[in-house]
């Protein structure tokens, strides 16, 4: 492996470009050498909390946000005018380090006396560092995740102290200043809630083992592979996007740096093989998204939904196989259908690389990835298992001198995967906020109350509601914090009527994460878009036409979490899964109007209906829509065969190309 892609793109240029797009400082000089010590320090000490450390889980959260507001304030500027390389921090900047050590100073040795001497009573200056911390953690925000989860949380703030002001369900009698004060800082349902508490063990670990894994070349060797399992087939360039994307969120667990991390070399070559702008970024930033819902990361949400369920990461991860290899395998045949629709070749052979070299060179990548997951399903707990397969990277990496990890490498791998932590970090500390209001307001019982009261008995209505309340929410902001809001609100409505929690939780999971590509605010697409020089509005729209058996699905688990390996046996899982896999294919077939050759009208519609109904495993709808797909199959092929007859004439010396676009104009016609 070199440090080149496939496609001749510097790795450099991809990180450069990844830094861009995250408004993130590099810093040089004396300050840069401490920032990278600093990066250090607190990777070891969250490396040593989160194994043989023993702490009180307040204060290390404590611990946890203070260097999480340091590192927010060092990397991310306040405005776009700072951004780039630099010496030293602004002035403001070096205001806001200061009082950020402060106020967590002032809580960790204020917190004992706190909870012991005065039983949870503040005093007026526990008041006011706690009103400065949440200021400080807001412009943090605002800096880091931007300005849509900060609104969100600063409007549910707001809420507490205005809400005696709200007519009718949604009013409330108001809370003082230092109530809300002391249960968004000084308790712990607030800031320093589960959500943080996720954040400071497993997502910064898991973080750290993404950064490591991709410095070590795996990026580059995932997308060589990608190169060369689909490279020569129709469509060749799109289907490595998908493929090397589906591969990537198994270390990245995030949609917009899947996009700039793979997005840069499938992008171009899809562009250059003949597919529109408009479709080749919404295929990177579909295919990024299922980075979101592919285990094991799963955008960190996994380790949080383990935690809200009480169950083993392993259940989650279990869970979330089907549905993702349903959503990647309909967008890999959509690909595929687009393709062949419109005549496209693969790649040329000599611009592929080496199967067995690429194996050869880049195999041994695999083993931190294969210990995970190995030590997930045999019990082991998701830190220990992280902390060991990170451990693993370096040794694995140096089995072959051209994936061999530098000190160096070391060094900048830490300092990503502290970068990669900070906008989690942030985002589980400000959605805190969210989840204290709703549960001192109760406002998240009203809602569930008066969804429930319109859906009546309809677990469908309550449905349809429960995913149009999580697209919204999570519009514009991180699909962990998304989800994090959803659950929070969606799940009880869900559970209320009988659907299983684990079905609940991924539901409103999923469409959290899909708000990372459905309009207005789709952060993949827009990412994607920048990309390919395309209105980020198509690629939204195009992005959810192609993503759309990821908001089918959900429906469909809801009432069976057999597609989640949940409640059933495992001959009922193979078979939820077979006609699951038809379905997708009979979808992919309806959205691209394509199979064996172009569909008429009625065999796309029937297409559709027959997909969506294999969602289902009720055998009498599975047999109807299995006979109707069958059908279309042999009417398609006995129809080309036909045509393909009569264009075997000795006049007809034609391409196998030409011979394929006659054969779709035939059929049109």
């Amino acid at each position: 492996m070199t440090t080149k892609m496939s496609s001749n793109v510097d790795v450099k240029e991809l990180v450069e470009l990844e830094e861009k797009m995250l408004n993130s400082r590099k810093y040089i000089g004396i300050f840069g050498k401490a920032v990278v010590l600093l990066a250090v320090i607190w990777t070891i000490f969250q490396l040593y909390m989160s194994s043989i450390g023993v702490m009180d889980a307040v204060k290390f959260r404590a611990w946890h946000l203070g260097f999480l507001l340091l590192f927010s304030f060092i990397f991310y500027p306040a405005t776009k005018k700072s951004v780039g390389t630099r010496k030293l921090p602004t002035i403001v900047d070096l205001i806001c380090i200061g009082l950020s050590v402060f106020v967590i100073f002032y809580f960790l040795f204020t917190y004992d006396t706190f909870v012991r001497d005065r039983a949870g009573e503040n005093t007026t200056l526990d008041i006011y560092v706690g009103a400065l911390a949440l200021i400080l953690l807001f412009e943090a925000s605002r800096r880091v995740v931007g300005i849509g989860l900060t609104l969100i949380a600063l409007f549910f703030l707001t809420y507490n102290f205005f809400g005696a002001y709200i007519p009718g369900l949604l009013g409330h009698y108001g809370f003082s200043i230092e109530r809300v004060v002391n249960l968004m800082y000084w308790g712990g349902q607030g800031v320093f809630g589960t959500a943080l508490g996720v954040s400071a063990t497993y997502i910064f670990v898991f973080v750290l083992f993404g950064a490591f894994l991709k410095n070590s070349g795996f990026s580059d060797f995932i997308n060589d592979l990608a190169l060369t399992v689909a490279g020569q087939t129709a469509g060749g360039p799109a289907k490595v996007a998908v493929f090397a994307s589906a591969l990537m969120a198994t270390v990245s667990g995030s949609a917009v740096s899947n996009v700039v991390t793979t997005g840069t070399v499938t992008i171009p070559m899809m562009k250059k093989a003949g597919y529109s702008k408009k479709f080749a970024g919404a295929v990177e930033s579909v295919a990024s998204t299922g980075g979101l819902i592919a285990p094991p990361v799963m955008g960190a949400a996994a380790f949080i939904m383990a935690e809200y369920l009480g169950v083993s990461y392993s259940v989650v991860l279990l869970a979330a196989i089907i549905p993702a290899a349903l959503y990647y395998l309909t967008l890999f045949m959509i690909v595929h259908f687009e393709a062949k629709k419109m005549g496209l070749t693969g790649i040329s052979k000599e611009n592929i690389p080496n199967a067995k070299k690429v194996l050869k060179e880049g195999g041994h990548l695999f083993i931190p990835l294969v210990i995970l997951l190995i030590m997930l399903f045999g019990g082991f707990s998701p830190i220990y298992a992280a902390i060991i397969s990170l451990i693993s990277v370096v040794p694995a990496a140096a089995i072959r001198k051209t994936t061999r990890m530098s000190f160096t490498v070391v060094i900048d791998s830490i300092v990503e995967g502290v970068k990669g932590a900070i906008s989690v970090g942030i985002a589980c500390a400000v959605v805190g906020i969210v989840i204290a209001t709703i549960t001192l307001t109760s406002v998240g019982l009203l809602l569930g109350n008066n969804v429930l009261s319109f859906a009546g008995e309809s677990i469908l209505l309550a449905a349809l509601l429960t995913a149009f309340i999580s697209i919204v929410l999570g519009m514009g902001v991180p699909a962990t914090a998304a989800y994090i809001i959803v659950a929070t609100i969606s799940v009880p409505i869900l559970t209320k009527l009988g659907v299983a929690p684990i079905a609940a939780h991924m539901f409103a999971f999923y469409f959290a994460a899909l708000s990372s590509i459905t309009p207005p605010v789709a952060l993949a697409a827009y990412a994607a878009a920048g990309i390919a020089g395309e209105s980020p509005n198509k690629v939204a729209v195009e992005s959810v036409r192609l993503g759309l058996i990821g908001f089918i699905v959900p429906f469909f688990f809801i009432f069976n979490p057999t597609l989640l390996l949940s409640g059933g046996t495992v001959m009922e899982y193979i078979y939820a899964g077979g006609t699951a896999i038809i379905g997708g294919i009979a979808l992919a077939a309806g959205l691209k109007g394509y199979m064996f050759r172009k569909t008429f009208l009625i065999e796309r519609i029937l297409l559709l209906l027959a997909g969506i109904c294999l969602m289902d495993t009720t055998l009498i709808v599975n047999v109807i829509a299995l006979a109707v797909v069958g059908g279309i199959v042999a009417s398609q092929l006995l129809i080309k065969a036909k045509v393909v007859s009569e264009l075997k004439e000795p006049q007809h010396k034609e391409s196998e190309d030409m011979v394929e676009n006659e054969i779709n104009e035939k059929v049109t016609n």
